[in-house]
């Protein structure tokens, strides 16, 4: 099981797209194991994105990440991170499949709506900067026995 970090952007929470994009996780399966409704400040906004510094996007970046509330999530299960990613689509709404959430609710390429954390070293970075210990949980949902084939010992 992976955890990895979802922010749903500043225009998604502006466009009221929240429950409808957590539903889509939830519905493939996911579990939402933290949730926190926040103001990103430039620090936090400058360090999760350090790696961008040198691109000519990050002062945008940084400023539309800031602009506004977000919701971070902590989502849970089998090869998470893929999943979400692949659920999220590509980068760049107006390439982005539909039944992508990118693809149905964004056309933009500097809006985007999402962010997922993009490898397991990624998540559990990003999870540390927007997560204090004790605020992602960890508890059994009756319903995994429907989504998970735990017949050989390990969810598949």
């Amino acid at each position: 099981m992976e955890t990895t970090l979802i922010i749903l952007k500043p225009d998604a929470v502006q466009r009221g797209l929240m429950g409808r994009i957590i539903s889509r996780f939830e519905d493939k399966g996911l579990q939402v194991v933290g949730s926190k409704m926040m103001q990103i400040s430039q620090d936090l906004a400058a360090t999760h994105y350090e790696a961008h510094k040198e691109r000519p996007f990050y002062k945008g970046l940084v400023s539309f990440m800031t602009s506004s509330p977000v919701l971070v999530l902590a989502i849970r299960g089998n090869d998470a991170i893929a999943i979400s990613r692949k659920m999220m689509g590509a980068t760049f709404g107006s390439k982005a499949e539909p039944g992508t959430i990118r693809g149905d609710f964004g056309v933009s390429n500097s809006f985007n709506l999402i962010h997922g954390s993009d490898s397991p070293e990624a998540a559990e970075r990003e999870l540390s900067l927007f997560f204090k210990q004790g605020e992602v949980l960890s508890f059994d949902r009756a319903g995994d026995a429907w989504v998970y084939d735990m017949s050989g010992g390990k969810p598949e």
